[in-house]
């Protein structure tokens, strides 16, 4: 066996070294920064932008979450808009109906008048039931609140309406018609229903 004796740098030798070490740390700086498209990548690097940046990366992460937030707001209130739209529609014709029941003194015309109303009903019904986004229905009592900084102290609250026949008191067509005030009940009703509309969706 050759007995192993201890290796001699000499200062040239040393100093390549050194230079190779740099050159590594260096170049494994280089990739994380590339990686991860950041000049300052831990508190080592520079602490006064790491800390900084970190602050302005929270800040931003936070507004990023107010705008989901915002933008999950204005699909719930699109959602609302659009049920009441279509309600308002269902409105028209039920008027429609009414005044056509009216312009018809044969009772069995006014009852096939009246179960069309009914049927309107129940669609006027199920829109409100639906105007619904993740959970929130502003078309039944729902309610909404938006915050629009950081500390809260920004913000909005929008509270819905039952928006269904019971909540816009659209009472079902009384003794099929038959007379005309059990239309011009229904009528009045409808009158009433769209006031709401209106008024609440302002």
């Amino acid at each position: 066996r050759m007995a192993l004796s201890n290796i001699t740098l000499t200062a040239g030798m040393r100093a390549n070294l050194l230079s190779l070490q740099n050159t590594a740390s260096l170049f494994d700086t280089t990739q994380t920064r590339l990686a991860t498209g950041k000049k300052v990548n831990t508190a080592l690097d520079d602490p006064i932008a790491y800390f900084a940046a970190k602050g302005y990366m929270d800040r931003a992460n936070d507004l990023s979450g107010l705008k989901d937030n915002m933008n999950e707001a204005i699909q719930i209130v699109k959602a609302a808009d659009a049920g009441i739209t279509a309600i308002e529609d269902l409105i028209a014709q039920a008027k429609s109906l009414a005044n056509s029941a009216l312009a018809t003194a044969n009772t069995t015309e006014r009852a096939s008048y009246a179960t069309q109303f009914g049927n309107l009903r129940t669609q006027i019904d199920a829109l409100a039931s639906d105007a619904i986004y993740k959970g929130t229905n502003l078309l039944a009592d729902g309610a909404l609140s938006v915050i629009f900084n950081e500390g809260s102290t920004s913000s909005l609250t929008i509270s819905g309406f039952a928006a269904s026949t019971t909540g816009l008191s659209i009472d079902a067509a009384a003794n099929s018609w038959a007379a005309d005030t059990d239309i011009q009940g229904a009528i009045t009703d409808l009158d009433g229903a769209s006031s709401t509309l209106r008024t609440e969706s302002k």
